[in-house]
């Protein structure tokens, strides 16, 4: 496969594209927010309606961006975007938490994930089996198989984006047709009488509950809209990374084309099996539960154990063994999903130290076309969260940032229409101006909910993206811009 001018090799393809969009945004999230959201919102209606919302906005994302992918088809993706609309700053301040938090963050959370759920079938890979301890901090078999995966994945990636795809197209397609067996199944053999009559006699009963409360509290007008901008919180988590294809812009074939292809076509599968996934969960368990149930249905979609909807679907259906099957998806999904976002991240660290704004080892690649420092770095930063533990708090602060800078990516759009006029355009964005702005307007009010009501987890993203200005400026004093060598 040819090279181009920056060294990396063009070997992704528009199928291996879907997949890395697919794979990057099926991770563990489908199998479990859906619980949170039952409790937040309380009724069928708006459960689908949450998830449903999600993957309209994630599909306009999409839409939108698939203009600057194809003005700007470099690796990178949001990063130049944010670069060329902007400031290096800005783009820097991004590339900087998405480094810190979101990438890595999303890394290690999801590999955690993996390992966790290899304890079904491991019983020897558990929170409870500490291997030695330090003071306050003790190291389980669990975080040594999460770090374990992780330099696994670390070395397969640095042999090649073509080693990288090829894990994606394989987990990807597996995921998929796991979750459609799912479907399936749920629809064939788990649908309960009683339960559907239950779930859709008060459709639009909006109601929220909590695990200490002793009575459902009614919902309608702000409160129901709080309710659904937060409930959304998880869906929209659960429905992203739909943009890393654009991370490796200079290894894709024809990317002006393959970029937004596959972003499209892999939020729009995503969202379906999403919606389809959820009507199954309806069909099986009664949303309202309570945390007190002693088997899966009296637990309901809202108290199942853990959070775990999908697991105590499988068991509804098929009996305990059959969370077997749950518990071997979910190691699917979340291995291809560590494998995507591991393979994407490294391409905006890269073009980072390309602009003299990160470490210059940061800018070189390997033998193989690979940015390995960058990968390595990654890698480390990610294995010391799972190490830490901390990694889903560092989520929770950082979710707020990182839909700010999809509003601020997408507001790009307009200011480059009126500063960069006759640049090329092979794909311009469908339904301008009005689907990227009611991207905008949604998405802005998901955020100030956000920052009304979980002030502090705003606040705290708000505050890991500040750090950012003053290391900018030290780097930017430190390193010089790499030219790229034609």
């Amino acid at each position: 496969m040819a090279e181009n001018t920056t060294g990396f090799k063009r070997e992704i393809k528009l199928f291996d594209a879907i997949m890395i969009v697919t794979g990057g945004m099926i991770g563990s999230g489908i199998f479990i927010v859906s619980a949170d959201i039952a409790r937040l919102v309380g009724s069928a209606g708006w459960l689908l309606l949450v998830w449903l919302l999600s993957g309209f906005i994630t599909i306009i994302a999409a839409l939108s961006y698939g203009e600057l992918s194809s003005m700007f088809p470099n690796v990178g993706g949001q990063y130049v975007y944010l670069r060329e609309a902007y400031n290096k700053m800005v783009a820097f301040l991004y590339g900087w938490t998405l480094f810190l938090v979101i990438q890595t963050g999303v890394i290690a959370a999801v590999a955690m994930a993996f390992a966790r759920f290899t304890g079904v079938f491991l019983p020897w890979f558990s929170e409870t089996n500490v291997l030695f301890t330090v003071g306050s901090f003790s190291f389980t078999t669990v975080q040594l198989l999460a770090v374990s995966v992780l330099l696994l994945l670390n070395f397969i990636n640095a042999r090649g984006v073509k080693s990288g795809k090829w894990i994606a197209n394989i987990f990807s397609s597996t995921k998929i047709l796991a979750l459609l067996a799912l479907i399936v199944l749920g629809v064939a053999f788990g649908m309960n009488a009683d339960v559907v009559q239950a779930n859709f006699s008060n459709f639009w009963q909006a109601q929220q509950v909590t695990a200490n409360s002793t009575a459902p509290l009614p919902l309608a007008g702000s409160g129901l809209l709080i309710a659904i901008g937060l409930a959304m919180i998880g869906s929209m988590f659960s429905s992203d990374c739909w943009n890393v294809i654009g991370f490796s812009g200079d290894e894709i074939v024809n990317p002006k084309r393959t970029i937004v292809l596959s972003m499209v076509i892999g939020t729009i599968v995503v969202t379906v099996l999403y919606a389809l996934v959820n009507v199954v969960y309806l069909l099986v368990l009664p949303l309202q539960g309570s945390p007190e149930g002693a088997t899966v249905l009296s637990r309901g979609i809202q108290f199942a154990a853990d959070d775990r909807v999908g697991t105590a679907v499988a068991e509804a259906v098929g009996g305990p063994k059959a969370t077997l099957f749950i518990a071997f998806l979910i190691m699917v999904s979340t291995f291809g999903c560590i494998n995507t976002v591991m393979l994407s991240g490294a391409r905006v660290y890269y073009t980072i130290a390309r602009d003299g704004l990160f470490f210059p080892q940061l800018a070189r690649l390997n033998k193989n076309g690979v940015p390995a420092v960058a990968l390595h770095c990654q890698t480390a930063w990610a294995c010391l969260l799972c190490v830490s533990g901390k990694y889903g708090d560092m989520l929770n602060y950082v979710m707020f940032a990182v839909l700010l800078f999809y509003i601020i990516t997408i507001i790009g759009i307009f200011i480059l229409r009126r500063t960069q006029p006759e640049r090329p355009r092979p794909y311009r964005a469908l339904g301008y101006p009005v689907l990227p702005a009611i991207y905008v307007v949604l998405t802005s009010g998901i955020c100030l909910v956000l920052l009304l009501f979980q002030p502090a987890y705003a606040g705290a993203g708000l505050i890991l993206v500040g750090l950012g200005v003053p290391v900018y400026y030290i780097f930017r004093k430190q390193f010089k811009e790499i030219p790229v060598v034609h």
